[in-house]
């Protein structure tokens, strides 16, 4: 049970490094969907053929790919931990585990599980201590951003906050929380960063007006059918402290986006809302 005990908390640690500057968020609900892939994806490259005369058997090469499969996780887990300022002696690693492939290693089963406890609470506490610097790095970004911005022209600013500039204002009525619309658009961070695009993709996204991040609702009602905008969306109104995977924590966004078409909420039926209910079928006595 031990010896399951340490595989396993190894394995939890070394994921837990690998992925420790990732943001760890429940799934929100996007501004648009999440990227797919593209409908014709490249080929994949043919696999080299192997030269067999580097081993003498299948079980032979199987165990060295095993070996060196292991090996490019290791060394991933080590170039993501010292980024968190965690640097692990590389040779001492590899000597733990020809040791233990030896039957000699230097540390008993529960020292063994103790330093490795001591090793992911430190990982923990890294990767949370570098998440809250990105965070506040990225408020500040965003900030300095916003107010540039505001400076443009054309460039107004709301109430909530949110920030946007009419390219095209189309025509009809602006959209309501309950219309579905029809857009395409481009979302970036600060930096230009592009985290999805539905021309790209190909097809236009469509959408309940409320059932997008706030930004996107209050956003879009500044357009009609066939307006453009820029919106210049802070934290709050989109993924806040928290972030979503492609979107780091107190991130602001920019989208331009373009109102393809607007369609309102289908009406209620009057006449099924004053159809009384049928009663209930008295039980019958035996």
């Amino acid at each position: 049970m031990k010896s399951l005990f340490k595989v396993t908390l190894l394995a939890t640690t070394m994921a837990i490094a690998l992925n420790a500057t990732q943001v760890m968020a429940a799934e929100a609900t996007a501004p648009a969907a999440a990227a797919t892939a593209p409908a014709t994806a490249p080929a994949a490259a043919a696999p080299a053929a192997t030269d067999k005369t580097k081993f003498k058997s299948d079980d032979e090469q199987a165990a060295y790919a095993l070996g060196a499969s292991l090996g490019r996780y290791m060394d991933n887990s080590l170039k993501e931990q010292e980024k968190l300022g965690i640097k692990l002696d590389k040779d001492q690693l590899i000597a733990g585990v020809q040791d233990a492939f030896a039957n000699k290693s230097k540390l008993s089963d529960q020292e063994i599980e103790q330093t490795l406890q001591t090793f992911e609470g430190r990982v923990k506490a890294s990767a949370q201590a570098k998440m809250e610097q990105d965070a506040k790095a990225n408020a500040d970004k965003g900030d300095k951003f916003r107010a540039d911005f505001a400076k443009e022209k054309g460039v107004k600013k709301t109430e909530s906050g949110l920030l946007y500039q009419v390219e095209k204002p189309g025509a009809g009525a602006a959209p309501k929380d309950s219309d579905t619309v029809v857009v395409n658009y481009k979302g970036t961070l600060t930096d230009g960063t592009e985290f999805d695009n539905s021309y790209t993709r190909g097809e236009p996204l469509s959408f309940r007006l409320d059932g997008v991040i706030p930004g996107w609702t209050e956003g879009l009602k500044h357009i009609k059918k066939g307006g453009k905008i820029k919106l210049v969306i802070p934290p709050a109104l989109a993924y806040g402290k928290t972030g979503v995977p492609g979107i780091p924590a107190n991130s602001t966004l920019v989208f331009d986006v373009e109102l393809l078409d607007v369609k309102a909420a289908p009406k209620a039926d009057p006449k099924a809302a004053e159809k009384p209910a049928e009663a209930e079928a008295a039980p019958k006595a035996n």
